[in-house]
């Protein structure tokens, strides 16, 4: 890929270039394809979440928009890079409810909320790269849903809890592995490699082609847009040099402690349960000791490009005391 048609990576440029307005027509082609409906970004809601801090903990974005029924909604659209990020997707949404709804106001003023995680770092397993996820009830005996009766404008009308309670979308990013074929899938191209088609018509996309060109950012933007890079591909090269060799001694010290129990038995079924028992625990501690490993590699890395000691704590789940002694 020529110089020419280099994008900048969806995580900057949410941090540093969509919250203004002119570009919201890039949110909202990402928001209208991921919902599967026409969606038009009213403003960005002001909270404590919408800093301009690269290190803010808050790393979201809450958007105030209007769906295809003129219906007022609340999207959250976060980068993800922690390890307890489903605790942290519905931090994010509890807060988005409660930041935007003032005190005396009725319930009936709490707006519908989609969360959309952008996950670059991904710590989950699974064999798709977008996941999708909403509360519902069903009766345990008749499998049927609950219709819960609300006040409409002097109307009493049945509603869904669904469609209420928020919404999750969790995009991992690095699970992307295809040719696109339609819109979602040319979504993901951009956000994993900055690739898209010439041709495209996907809403956002034709958008960004025009407004996010590497060439068009001054040079002291280009060398912080490409710190920022480094920064990425060093912590995704440490975590998965840790997995890999935590796998590998994982099923190493697995097939060795199998091998010995099972001879030891003398008898096939011996052999066949201390195999499989032995590559679980081997595996189990490989891979714990992998994480271990990763967290303190890439601590010391952020402890070298000046973080603070609190904030490595969060991201990494160190203890402040053993992140100081690295």
């Amino acid at each position: 890929m020529g110089d020419d048609n280099l994008y900048i990576r969806f995580d900057w440029a949410i941090k540093h270039i969509l919250r203004d307005k002119a570009n919201f027509d890039i949110l909202e082609g990402l928001i209208s394809v991921l919902l599967g409906e026409e969606i038009k970004i009213e403003e960005l809601l002001e909270s404590e979440s919408n800093q301009e801090n690269d290190r803010d903990k808050f790393n979201r974005v809450d958007i105030k928009a209007k769906n295809s029924k003129s219906h007022i909604i609340i999207v959250e659209v976060q980068l993800t890079r922690q390890l307890y990020y489903l605790e942290r997707i519905l931090f994010g949404s509890c807060k988005a409810i409660t930041e935007h709804i003032h005190i005396g106001d009725k319930y009936d003023q709490v707006k519908k909320v989609y969360s959309i995680s952008i996950l670059y770092c991904d710590y989950g397993q699974g064999d798709d790269y977008v996941y999708h996820g909403q509360t519902v009830f069903k009766g345990i005996h008749t499998g049927n849903d609950l219709l819960v009766n609300t006040k409409e404008e002097g109307v009493i009308v049945p509603h869904l809890p669904r469609e209420v309670f928020p919404e999750y979308y969790l995009i991992r990013v690095n699970a992307y592995d295809k040719i696109p074929l339609n819109p979602l899938d040319e979504w993901l191209s951009y956000l994993k490699d900055g690739k898209i088609k010439e041709d495209t018509r996907t809403p956002g996309l034709q958008q960004v082609r025009e407004k996010l060109r590497v060439l068009s950012m001054s040079p002291k933007e280009r060398r912080a847009y490409y710190d920022h890079i480094d920064a990425i591909m060093v912590q995704n090269d440490v975590l998965d040099t840790a997995r890999d060799e935590g796998r590998a001694e994982g099923l190493a010290e697995g097939r060795a402690e199998g091998r010995a129990e099972g001879l030891a038995e003398g008898r096939v079924e011996g052999l066949a349960e201390g195999r499989a028992e032995g590559r679980a625990e081997g595996l189990a501690e490989g891979l714990a000791k992998g994480r271990a490993e990763a967290m303190e590699s890439m601590a010391l890395s952020m402890k070298q490009q000046g973080m603070s000691i609190e904030e490595i704590s969060r991201f990494t789940g160190l203890p402040l005391n053993e992140i100081m002694n690295l």
